[in-house]
């Protein structure tokens, strides 16, 4: 057990990665499309996953041959450098903060729902008891911020994304589609339907999301990988890929296994109960709610981080969780996380609508770093070879179609 956990801990970013790209927002995104498209954008997942996979390993890569981090370096090496980190740190913060209140709001809501799936006499009292959950959960989350250390973060994060990925796995077992729908998932299509452009959106924003690679390097700089742990960070890229691949794939299955043939659709979380419970049972469906909770709090800390982080690594490219300023940004993202609980608004569309905006930066984050790998005087001959590089500018050809789409799935719902 010991040898197996130290195995485990080894891929320590690859868990942050794991955390900032399935949260609440990833599990809603995938339930939906479950439910409302079955299988159909199984073929978008793949993508978006395959296109991560490169990117992480591409900053990751960069930030061990350089010693520098993302934000730092589109400011210093960069043409119109310092504009373009500060539009990517207002876009990705807004997102990253957007997502949060929907990640609040939806896991205070999964352990209310769990709480009255036994004691049905709660319900009198729901908005009560989600707000005094919600503040709970957040004011936890930013007491293990405020001791500042990596390590920790690490640790919690592992514990949290092992039990969300073992929960969603043991749903595919008891609820799950036939293998010639799968397989048809793979043909690229977009639903002719109502919310289908959005939707589209909604899973690159939420798989392919910037945050996650542009916090990849400090992250690498809080583990204290160096020249030496090369190999080690291209397994470590490989695993949070494939791994975010397999969560999310399962949970698209668990819904459309359960709901697409029987066209329920799902508008709010205690949808997820009241359609799975008579399939799956209330052992099955608390198993699936218990690994949807434990996206939800593994992607809290990811969200609270990145603000902080993300000005820290422009400023001076050094990961910094103690400093006063780390303290306040986390704290002004703990009462922005809380505005969803309070004011009672339905987390579900605001968490895909978020997913939607996250994918705005990413054509810039893209580009930043394919530049910047492809400089000689940064990389010397640890250069992309041709493999990484057609994987990144085909990254960004998909980020460019795939924020046009989103664009138009914004005006379309106006």
């Amino acid at each position: 057990m010991l040898s197996l956990i130290k195995k485990i801990m080894a891929f320590g970013p690859a868990f942050f990665a794991i955390g900032y790209t399935i949260g609440t927002g990833s599990v809603t995104s995938m339930i939906v499309a479950g439910s409302t498209y079955g299988m159909s954008l199984l073929w978008v997942l793949f993508l978006s996953c395959l296109f991560s996979g490169a990117l992480i390993y591409a900053f990751g890569n960069y930030a061990i041959v350089t010693g520098e981090t993302a934000l730092y370096s589109f400011r210093k090496h960069l043409k119109f450098g310092k504009p373009i980190a500060i539009l990517i740190i207002v876009g990705v913060t807004f997102g990253q903060w957007n997502s949060l209140m929907g990640i609040l709001g939806i896991s205070s809501n999964i352990i209310f729902d769990m709480l009255a799936l036994y004691s049905p006499s709660l319900n009198q009292y729901k908005y009560e008891l989600v707000l005094a959950i919600a503040v709970s959960v957040i004011g936890i989350m930013y007491a293990i911020m405020l001791i500042g250390k990596y390590s920790i973060f690490e640790k919690i994060l592992v514990m949290f994304v092992s039990c969300m990925g073992l929960s969603f796995v043991f749903s595919l077992f008891v609820v799950h589609p036939m293998p010639s729908e799968v397989v048809a998932g793979f043909v690229p299509t977009i639903p002719e339907v109502a919310g289908g452009k959005m939707m589209v959106a909604a899973f690159v924003g939420t798989t392919m999301a910037a945050a996650t690679f542009l916090s990849r390097p400090l992250f690498i700089q809080g583990k204290g990988w160096n020249m030496e742990n090369q190999n080690q960070q291209r397994k470590d890229a490989f695993v949070a890929a494939f791994l975010v691949f397999i969560i999310s794939a399962s949970v698209m299955a668990v819904a459309h296994g359960a709901l697409f043939h029987e066209g329920k659709k799902i508008t709010h979380v205690l949808d997820m109960v009241n359609a799975l419970e008579p399939i799956a049972g209330k052992t099955a469906l608390t198993v699936f709610f218990f690994g949807t909770l434990a996206a939800g709090l593994s992607s809290v800390f990811p969200c609270l981080l990145i603000a902080p982080l993300l000005v820290a690594d422009y400023r001076s490219g050094k990961l910094d969780t103690k400093s006063t300023q780390f303290k306040v940004i986390t704290g002004v993202a703990c009462i922005v996380a809380l505005i969803i609980p309070v004011f009672g608004f339905n987390p579900i569309k605001g968490q895909i609508l978020s997913q939607v905006f996250n994918v705005f930066v990413l054509p810039l984050v893209v580009l930043g770093i394919l530049i910047l790998i492809n400089k000689r005087e940064l990389m010397k001959e640890h250069g992309p070879g041709k493999l990484l590089n057609s994987l990144l500018g085909l990254a960004l050809l998909f980020a460019i179609i795939i924020s046009a789409n989103g664009v138009i799935a914004i005006v379309e719902q106006m």
